[in-house]
């Protein structure tokens, strides 16, 4: 099963990195490493919220409507020229639906860990969220998920699912709830990426990822 992992070693995923890095004029190498450690965060949020039958009937809602994956048949034209304000409008309500009063600590976990200010990593967040959904409708295209029932195992299974996944989600939660610090980010990504990030250094999982992205 395609996974995060695929998504960004993949042209796509150097694609998406390159116009998230331009839209908020941040290093590509720094841009490229919050996405690794955000995005399993976002989904694992968006895991947590589905595991209610009122969550996971409005992600399907969601999928079904306006995020089934168009939005990736086109990223030249979204990146051209700044991405359109309605899309970051979009995604800022995105992470407010998914994260809710998590996305201080969010924030918060992925400054720590990469050295950026809280504001831009929310602004990469923020127009990466209507991207990772998009992501997520195509996959629930592709795998034929018809039931909201199914939404969980789809998230789990882009998410890795390895016999870890019970610590990785716990790990998750723990961020989204405040009680981690930035290290544990790490180990998220490790879970997600391989390499079982090593916690309180950048090596392991994240490191050799952005090895491949940038050709190190």
């Amino acid at each position: 099963m395609a996974g995060l992992m695929d998504l960004l070693n993949s042209e796509m995923g150097r694609q998406i990195i390159s116009g998230v890095s331009s839209e908020t004029k941040q290093p590509a190498d720094k841009t490229a490493s919050v996405l690794s450690m955000g995005l399993p965060i976002l989904m694992g949020a968006m895991k947590r919220n589905a595991s209610t039958p009122e969550g996971a009937a409005g992600l399907m809602g969601a999928l079904n409507g306006k995020h089934d994956g168009s939005i990736l048949d086109n990223l030249g034209g979204l990146f051209g020229g700044g991405v359109n304000e309605n899309v970051k409008q979009d995604g800022l309500g995105i992470l407010g639906h998914v994260l809710g009063g998590s996305q201080a600590n969010v924030a918060s976990a992925l400054s720590n860990k990469s050295g950026m200010d809280t504001n831009t990593v929310m602004q990469i967040l923020q127009v990466a969220a209507p991207i990772l959904l998009g992501y997520l409708g195509k996959q629930k295209q592709q795998q034929n998920v018809t039931s909201e029932n199914g939404i969980g195992d789809l998230l789990g299974g882009l998410m890795g699912g390895s016999a870890e996944q019970p610590k990785q989600q716990s790990l998750i939660e723990s961020i989204l709830d405040g009680d981690g610090d930035g290290s544990i980010v790490d180990d998220i990504a490790g879970m997600v990426f391989g390499g079982g990030g090593n916690k309180g250094n950048s090596g392991g999982g994240i490191g050799d990822l952005l090895g491949g992205l940038f050709g190190k």
